[in-house]
């Protein structure tokens, strides 16, 4: 078999998703963003995921121009041989299984949290991690957008990052909107967006503007299908999969902690005395508490 056919059936459906249903928007959204998985369910089980019914899949694989919709699925199968994400169980999982419900409970969180920052992590080429860490460091100014729950993350990378990237400006600031901060942005200045399903509108409509004034453009999210509005220049993509309600973000932390990473290094000495100089600031100040010694 092509191992090229998965990822051009891939690049197709990128390509023919402003023009879809949706219901075969939903479809083909899922598929980017679940391959894996995609290759691996039953028919009916994909159509519960996506929320359509088995006809709709169909419908989609003759769409595609496959004669089957097993004819679609098979690249995806074949591809499982070498990219499903494999995270050896520790002897403590099975330890916690063990203890009850809660031991359950916790063990289940914590394969699973492993499991998404191993499948974040090997979805980063390293060429791709150096034209983004590239992008920001030649940048005349560099901001850094996201609300609600993704905010945490950025104000994180905000605060470490701008030791390394001095650039770096987290937005919005006070009570403005990111819009507002974006007045004098353009060609030269890069925005990262952080969003995950489902997207905040303040964020994508951020993303909009930026792109219309000429910013280049890094998202990281859980899909490079977001909008049809705009197209990044980067998308770096996490998996968010949990076992509750909520997304789990372990996998889009360690990326961002591998671009921190890479940022320092590139930086070079300059970056390491920002560094020193944040940390020499930080002890002449009392910062760090000491524990008084007793008598």
């Amino acid at each position: 078999m092509d191992p090229t056919l998965k990822n051009r059936t891939i690049s197709a459906l990128k390509r023919e998703l402003p023009e879809l249903s949706p219901r075969l928007k939903a479809v083909a959204k899922y598929i980017v963003d679940h391959p894996s998985d995609f290759g691996l369910d039953p028919i009916r089980e994909t159509a519960r995921k996506c929320g359509v019914s088995t006809y709709t899949l169909v419908r989609m694989s003759e769409r595609m121009g496959f004669s089957s919709y097993e004819e679609m699925r098979e690249p995806f199968r074949h591809a499982l041989v070498s990219s499903t994400a494999f995270v050896e169980r520790p002897e403590w999982v099975d330890a916690l299984r063990a203890r009850g419900e809660f031991g359950r409970v916790q063990a289940e969180a914590s394969v699973n949290t492993m499991a998404i920052v191993q499948r974040s992590l090997e979805r980063q080429t390293p060429e791709q991690m150096e034209r983004v860490a590239a992008m920001l460091l030649d940048a005349r100014n560099v901001y850094l957008t996201a609300v609600r729950a993704s905010y945490a993350m950025a104000y994180y990378f905000h605060y470490v990052g701008r030791m390394a990237l001095p650039s770096l400006q987290l937005i919005p600031r006070h009570m403005n909107s990111a819009i507002d901060e974006l007045n004098y942005a353009g060609a030269g200045d890069v925005m990262i967006a952080i969003t995950f399903t489902p997207y905040s509108r303040e964020t994508i409509e951020a993303c909009k503007f930026a792109r219309e004034r000429g910013v280049k453009l890094i998202m990281v999210s859980d899909s490079d299908v977001i909008s049809s509005d705009f197209t990044a220049d980067e998308t770096l993509v996490a998996s968010v999969i949990s076992t509750h309600h909520f997304g789990c973000y372990t996998g889009a932390m360690a990326i961002m902690e591998n671009l921190l990473a890479l940022l320092v290094k590139l930086g070079g000495n300059e970056a390491r005395q920002r560094i020193k100089s944040y940390e020499d600031l930080r002890k002449d100040n009392n910062a760090y508490w000491i524990a008084q010694k007793k008598h």
